[in-house]
């Protein structure tokens, strides 16, 4: 794939690894429809990135989700990337919380409904381009859960196996289908939890490579090892991970 010269729809584009994703395309002369579910950071990112359309989305409202592809349909037919960036983690003891059938439904949405049906939704555009991509991002616990997040660690399984299978459907077109699984990254989402976290920076600059060559699963930093030990020794893995 190209690093220049793409129109990217990134979600979840204000923060964290998305922040980091939109910096290092814009430099790259890029444009960039990025989408998130607040109006002020959305603001505030356009004031340092003057050059990106913003586009308000909130992942856990289907009509919202709708509204955006529509709109990327109508106004953004360009686009020739997808990254689907956006995403919740739930740490929780379902035994102990009173809020469960709320965390649970918007979890799934925002981390697996809305990004596979945005990626429904814009595939015809897509699929019309001589070059496209689908860069999905799921998370070493696609391949060995911890037990405080059942939900956060499902959805990025499932994120994992749509992927391989999208990748299979659309191995004879012109669309690409990529994905990241990041180890443990210093973002606000993880901000007291763990140790040995990487910098979204290193994240970016390691999937880029891999973007460039072609290389469709970007195992990032730890989970390389993850993969290989998950590979020979699943119960250790599991066990590896369980505490998280």
């Amino acid at each position: 794939m190209k690093l220049s010269n793409n129109t990217i729809l990134i979600t979840g584009g204000t923060s964290g690894i998305g922040f980091e994703i939109v910096q290092q395309f814009y430099n790259l002369d890029n444009k960039l429809i990025v989408t998130s579910s607040n109006q002020h950071n959305l603001d505030e990112l356009k004031i340092q990135f003057p050059k990106i359309e913003i586009l308000l989305c909130d992942l856990s409202d289907s009509i919202s989700v709708i509204n955006l592809i529509n709109q990327c349909l109508e106004k953004h037919n360009d686009i020739n990337v997808v990254i689907n960036n956006a995403g919740i983690q739930n740490n929780y003891n379902w035994l102990d919380e009173q809020d469960g059938h709320r965390k649970i439904e918007d979890e799934i949405r925002i981390n697996f409904t809305s990004p596979m049906q945005i990626v429904y939704g814009l595939l015809p555009i897509l699929a019309l381009k001589q070059t496209a991509a689908i860069v999905n991002i799921s998370s070493g616990l696609a391949l060995a859960p911890k037990k405080s997040a059942p939900i956060y660690c499902a959805t990025k399984a499932a994120i994992h196996n749509a992927t391989k299978a999208l990748r299979y459907q659309l191995e004879n077109t012109t669309v690409k289908v990529f994905e990241i699984l990041p180890p443990l990254v210093d973002t606000a989402m993880t901000e007291g939890r763990g140790k040995g976290k990487i910098t979204p920076k290193q994240l970016v600059n390691e999937f880029l490579i891999n973007f460039k060559k072609d290389r469709f699963e970007s195992n990032i930093g730890r989970v390389k090892l993850l993969k290989f030990i998950q590979q020979i020794l699943p119960k250790l893995a599991d066990d590896l991970m369980k505490n998280g």
